[in-house]
């Protein structure tokens, strides 16, 4: 299958964002394992670690106990919202120096699209050079990054020499790059899905061409077709760089099945400082219309609850929890997600009056 490629995109995803920053603002803690969440009296999830902490394996939405007994000299830090909004805006300012199409994914990673970019001769391998070493110059922070021709691609790049790396995937060589990924690291796969892949026989991209297209989407639904694309190396989304949200919500697939009300409560805990900065950069906070959890079970069934609120406040996530717990039936929890629903701008234009500049 012949594909052809226009576009230069950059994934750029700092490294170990939250506990780079802590590290930066406290050389103490530069050489030592430490966390960002978590509480001392080791209930909790953590948020982030860095590398220090996950050479003994410690990892994001890790329960704390988990942790400290894989690294008993863990350092917990409890994190520092206003300081990461701070500087993941620094961060955003010095993206708008080179390309306006930018589709930001967290406090900590975006996509650029620098097709039209004429910095460098246009060379996207060295615009996004650039960009990493006028972050450190400029934040004290490292970033690695991924050049591609497609977005899921430079997704997959941007992880390949962490930290402080680069890779660089010209459109002469996606097919080859895609066909040797593992299953595992192709976005939407997760332990469930890559298990149901493996007692296929599929291991790498290179197998899904090879496979069946109707035994994928029998197997897999809707997500056997993206799938299937993405193991061809088609992609042709675009940044998302001006779209209205309706929603801004937050999810972690779990590596095992969950089942008492405690761990459910412990993921939301993991969960909520990422939901109230997604809210804050979407610049969400007066739009809110609901307030809802979603709970993904062992048997692919999913269930989500919502209700109207007019304003977010994170302990009403326990009355909603009450709720759709009736639902689970003795079901394993694979999966639990957050979010608030967002009025339409046009609904609340005649009651907010834009600033200067807005």
């Amino acid at each position: 299958m012949s594909v052809s490629y226009s576009r230069k995109l950059i994934h750029i995803d700092m490294d170990c964002f939250y506990a780079a920053v802590e590290m930066r603002d406290n050389p103490a803690l530069r050489d030592i394992p430490i966390a960002i969440g978590g509480s001392s009296d080791r209930r909790g999830v953590i948020a982030t670690c860095n590398y220090p902490a996950r050479a003994f394996g410690v990892r994001s939405a890790m329960a704390t106990a988990h942790a400290l007994r894989l690294c008993p000299d863990l350092t917990l830090v409890k994190g520092r919202m206003d300081v990461y909004k701070e500087v993941s805006d620094q961060i955003r300012e010095i993206f708008s120096r080179y390309t306006p199409i930018i589709e930001p994914l967290s406090w900590d990673e975006a996509f650029l699209d620098v097709t039209s970019c004429p910095l460098f001769g246009g060379s996207a391998t060295l615009i996004a050079q650039d960009i990493r070493r006028v972050i450190e110059a400029e934040t004290g922070l490292t970033a690695s990054a991924g050049v591609a021709p497609i977005k899921f691609v430079a997704k997959v790049a941007s992880d390949e020499n962490k930290p402080n790396g680069i890779c660089v995937v010209a459109p002469d060589d996606v097919d080859k790059f895609v066909a040797e990924l593992p299953l595992k690291k192709i976005p939407g796969v997760g332990k469930v899905t890559l298990e149901k892949l493996h007692t296929l026989g599929l291991f790498t991209c290179a197998d899904i061409r090879e496979f069946p297209f109707a035994r994928l989407h029998k197997t897999l639904g809707k997500f056997g077709a993206l799938l299937w694309n993405r193991c061809h190396g088609i992609d042709d989304r675009s940044l998302q760089v001006e779209r209205q949200r309706k929603s801004v919500g937050v999810e972690r697939t779990l590596s095992e099945d969950i089942y008492s009300r405690d761990e459910v409560v412990e993921v939301i805990d993991y969960l909520l400082p990422k939901l109230v900065a997604r809210i804050a950069n979407a610049h969400a906070d007066k739009r809110i219309k609901s307030q809802g959890i979603k709970l993904k079970f062992n048997d692919f069934q999913q269930t989500t609850i919502e209700h109207t609120r007019s304003e977010f406040h994170a302990g009403y996530f326990n009355d909603l929890l009450s709720e759709i717990l009736l639902r689970r039936k003795e079901r394993g929890i694979r999966l639990v997600g957050l979010h608030v629903g967002l009025k339409d701008e046009t609904d609340i234009e005649q009651l907010t009056l834009p600033l200067d500049g807005a």
